[in-house]
Formats: C-alpha cells, sequence, structure tokens
C-alpha cells in the first residue's frame, strides 16, 4: 500500500509494524467483516517454521470470503477440532448448512465431536469431496507467493503474527468489511 503512494520504507520496518501491529488491527477489522454464507470450505496448508512444517488451517465460504485462520503446531483431530471451533465462535459467520473437506480423516472426527458437544448442529451436512475444495486451495496461493520467498520463519510466534497480517490485508483487498 506504501509502495502505491510513492513511499519507499524498508522491509525490516514493515516487518516490525506487521509484528506490533497485526494483532490489533485483527481484533478492529473482526468487528466490520461482512457475514459469510452457509457453505463452508476448509482446509490446511503448510507453512515452514523453524526448519518444520507447521500448519495453516483455513476456511473460507463457497464465495471465497475467509471465514477464519488458525496456525497449528500439528495436523491432528485436535487441532482441525480447535480451529472449527474458533470459526464457528467468530460473530460476522454464519452457522454452516455444508462442510466441504479433503480426504484428511481427522474433519469427520473432529465434526462429530463437536456435533456431540452441540457446538455444531447435527443437521450439518460434512462433504468429503477433493474438487468442492478448489476454491480455498486456490485462495491458499495468495499466503504462499508472500510465505514462499521469506523462506519460512524464526518462531511461531512471528509466524502466526505475520500470518494474522497477511489475511488481514487480503480481507481488506477483497473488499470483506463494511464502512
Amino acid at each position: 500500500m506504501l509502495a502505491e503512494r510513492g513511499v519507499e520504507v524498508d522491509h525490516t520496518t514493515i516487518m516490525r509494524w506487521v509484528h506490533q501491529y497485526s494483532p490489533e488491527i485483527e481484533k478492529k477489522v473482526c468487528r466490520y467483516l461482512k457475514p459469510t454464507n452457509d457453505s463452508w470450505r476448509v482446509d490446511e496448508t503448510y507453512i515452514k517454521v523453524e526448519g518444520e512444517y507447521k500448519y495453516l488451517y483455513r476456511a473460507v465460504d463457497s464465495d471465497g470470503n475467509t471465514i477464519d485462520f488458525m496456525l497449528s503446531a500439528k495436523q491432528s483431530r485436535k487441532a482441525a477440532k480447535r480451529f472449527l471451533k474458533k470459526a464457528l465462535g467468530s460473530k460476522h459467520n454464519q452457522i454452516p448448512r455444508a462442510i466441504t473437506v479433503d480426504k484428511n480423516p481427522a474433519y469427520p472426527i473432529a465434526i462429530d465431536e463437536l456435533k456431540n458437544d452441540r457446538v455444531l448442529p447435527q443437521n450439518v451436512n460434512l462433504r468429503q469431496i477433493k474438487y468442492f475444495n478448489n476454491i480455498v486451495e486456490q485462495d491458499h496461493r495468495s499466503i504462499k507467493r508472500i510465505v514462499r520467498p521469506m523462506l519460512g520463519f524464526q518462531s511461531f510466534h512471528t509466524a502466526s503474527k505475520t500470518l494474522k497480517g497477511v489475511e488481514i490485508m487480503n480481507l481488506i483487498k477483497k473488499d470483506r468489511l463494511i464502512l
């Protein structure tokens, strides 16, 4: 955004701003997000942190609007359940009518647990169809395009803050805010 306005700033300065302000901006922006629809696409992608792969869980609706995201150290049932619970707790999201996931075996178990805990209604349809998730797979590209030149992150905390900043910028670019 600064380059568009002709302002030259060193990349380390921008990174310091991202680490400092992205959590605060996320809190402010979340209040003004447009509502999503009730057909969710959920997937995870890997991000290199401290030389190991960590998992960025992401959910978008059928229109490609970002529902939520979460960085996790593991790709497991607990991580999937924690992410879905976080996404369901956001005020701008509708309760899903259908959740489309890939063939990851953790999702059906996590969704069944959420239904048993009454966090998720019993009538939510789980679709485990690989090609229905192309929307979220394409949405991963914007993250990968920015993260790949970084060659990974030095710490989980830094990765989490930076990814929050990247996701918030994507929300602004997608015109997801009610102003």
